[in-house]
């Protein structure tokens, strides 16, 4: 079948619409570890090394990574509405250039201002590179079979951590943070930029007609109270859920683990998360959406009392820390789908920019919070006991 449609750069074609690319899904896995490994959990590696080299505060210096994270979601909403007309080619491609440039900017910047400046491009270049496009184009291209891809992305971004975390310290032990920098920009220009390029370029099909695709039809939606409160539904969720990782740590030191088992709790959480998204496939198959979105967002809420309630023994707490990474690994994927789902695929980018832009400040706001209120509450067990009242706010939120 031949249609008219349009490539990834915008420039109208009769080809073959094929919505599944055979370069597409791969080279996204590469840049989706590639990117979240150097934008974003290279910066936990280096930051004492910043901080030691620089004699500026870790408050400060963790504050131009929090903007930058702010500014991905704000940007996030035009880049979303240009991935609907045009395609994830120009955008994921320019992004990966960005970010290179904004990562040399960080490296060489001479006092805390412009390494502020640096981090703000850093944050459009992840607003560009990060899930959202990358879901966008997923989406459009896979239609019915989108989950399954979506599923084999969010498992490679899963990957960055380990593949990225130890790749820094180990570069950091022989380079100076700054050289260190300087090397994963060049990098992430090497891997991204050429394989958002050549891999992207098929062509970017019409929206679908049976979905949400006039300007009428989309501004009916933002407007929508349901739409909103589902928003909030995944803000409230977001905070919680990232609140619980970075206080997972101090909260089983506090009830007696040592540091080394703590962290290995958090890095099995990791893995839970790995495996719970191997699980959304089937549960989405299943289930309807209203359901299964506050389902899942009360697991979470769940996962979190346990936590709080419990004092140990310390093999249990592992245990929890695990089930807990597996309820937050199907709630990326339920943000992931929540659009598609509801409203189509037609505006996929510019709705989920605008439904995960709140959700994103939240992530970005979550260690501040957990370390603000955790001594005010009495402690970390307190805390999560906030937080699954949270949670359980989100999922009535869903469910209306």
């Amino acid at each position: 079948m031949v249609n008219t449609t349009r490539t990834a750069d915008g420039a109208a074609t009769d080809a073959p619409v094929r919505l599944s690319p055979r370069a597409a899904l791969p080279a996204l896995c590469l840049t989706q570890i590639t990117g979240w490994g150097i934008l974003f959990y290279a910066f936990p590696v280096l930051l004492s090394r910043i901080t030691r080299a620089t004699g500026w505060s870790t408050q400060a210096t963790t504050g131009a990574f929090s903007a930058a994270l702010l500014t991905s979601a704000l940007v996030g909403i035009p880049v979303g509405r240009l991935l609907d007309r045009r395609g994830p080619r120009v955008v994921m491609t320019a992004g990966s250039a960005l970010g290179a440039v904004a990562l040399a900017g960080v490296a060489l910047a001479p006092n805390l201002p412009v390494f502020l400046l640096a981090w703000l491009a850093a944050g459009a270049a992840m607003a560009a590179t990060f899930y959202q496009p990358a879901f966008a184009a997923v989406t459009r291209w896979y239609g019915p079979r989108r989950v399954r891809a979506l599923t084999t992305v969010t498992l490679a971004g899963g990957l960055a951590s380990t593949v990225f975390a130890p790749l820094t310290a180990a570069l950091a032990d022989h380079l100076s943070w700054r050289t260190t920098y300087l090397a994963l920009a060049l990098l992430l220009a090497v891997v991204t930029v050429p394989a958002h390029a050549l891999a992207l370029r098929h062509p970017w099909p019409p929206p679908p007609r049976d979905t949400v695709s006039t300007s009428v039809q989309v501004k009916s939606v933002e407007r929508d109270l349901g739409f909103w409160r589902l928003a909030a539904a995944f803000t409230l969720s977001t905070l919680a859920m990232h609140t619980v990782v970075f206080g997972l740590v101090p909260l089983l030191t506090a009830r007696g683990a040592g540091p080394t088992l703590a962290a290995w709790a958090l890095g099995l959480g990791g893995l839970g998360q790995t495996l719970g998204r191997t699980l959304y496939a089937p549960l989405a198959t299943r289930t309807p959406v209203r359901a299964r979105t506050a389902v899942l967002i009360a697991a979470g809420g769940a996962t979190t009392l346990a936590l709080a309630a419990t004092p140990g023994p310390a093999a249990l707490l592992v245990a929890l820390a695990v089930l807990a990474g597996t309820v937050r690994g199907n709630l990326t994927l339920l943000q992931a789908t929540a659009v598609a789902d509801r409203w189509g695929t037609a505006a996929y980018g510019r709705l989920s920019a605008l439904l995960a832009a709140p959700a994103t400040i939240a992530a970005a706001l979550a260690p501040w919070a957990g370390a603000a209120l955790a001594g005010p509450l009495g402690g970390y067990p307190q805390l999560y006991l906030l937080l699954a009242a949270t949670s359980a706010l989100a999922a009535l939120l869903a469910l209306n």
